[in-house]
């Protein structure tokens, strides 16, 4: 059988989401693709250059959208370009694997990512910090807070209810997966926004109305403990 880049990438993203760039061998990924590993090394000369291609057929239209976002001629206020900025995780790292992968460079932490990583994430992270920096100018988000860390908490929150709550509502409360993830994605963001505002009380009239919780979903348990 013949495998193409397109193929044996993908593979690779599911070896990264699970191991990392650290643990992930050219072995493991060849093995996932079902493949020779001299067919990976002959498109590619390290796991690094596996990763660096990983990153560079998914993250473009994510980058290309939050840049968009970020751009002055776009008037909305803060509270909802950072309302947006989930919804385009949402839809953009619908990958259960990319979200994985970038979940665990944003929990490492800035000063352990590595400098391909770095460079591979930072125009998107970058982006992100210029609409945090401009809600500051704006006077609508507090200016002691470092915009790097308000973007660290709002994606890594997300990445986290996208694989969290689809998983756990109906176990742990009977409601549909998209119900309990569009009442989570609401409350994370309202308790998010009231944290890093200037003025957190103002209303966030942009916000998708409230799915109401089904009436056994929403009513507490009588059960008692023996």
């Amino acid at each position: 059988m013949k495998l193409d880049q397109q193929t044996l990438l993908a593979a690779a993203l599911k070896v990264f989401a699970q191991a990392g760039l650290e643990g992930a061998t050219m072995r493991a990924i060849a093995k996932e693709a079902g493949c020779d590993v001299s067919l990976l090394y002959y498109y590619f000369a390290n796991k690094e250059a596996v990763f660096s291609a990983v990153l560079d057929q998914r993250m473009p239209p994510m980058v290309r959208a939050l840049r968009e976002l970020a751009h002055p001629r776009d008037r909305r206020s803060t509270a909802e370009k950072l309302w947006t900025v989930l919804q385009l995780f949402h839809v953009r790292a619908a990958d259960g694997g990319l979200r994985s992968l970038i979940r665990q460079q944003i929990g490492r932490g800035p000063d352990n990512l590595s400098e391909l990583v770095t460079r591979k994430l930072l125009p998107a992270q970058t982006a992100m910090r210029l609409i945090v920096r401009r809600g500051q100018r704006r006077g609508e988000l507090r200016p002691e807070l470092n915009p790097l860390l308000v973007v660290v908490f709002l994606v890594r929150m997300e990445v986290e209810l996208l694989d969290l709550v689809p998983a756990y509502a109906p176990r742990m409360t009977g409601v549909a997966p998209e119900l309990a993830l569009a009442s989570a994605e609401r409350t994370w963001f309202e308790v998010f926004w009231r944290g890093i505002a200037a003025e957190p009380l103002l209303p966030l009239p942009f916000l998708p109305p409230r799915a109401p919780l089904p009436a056994a979903a929403a009513r507490p348990s009588s059960r008692t403990d023996a």
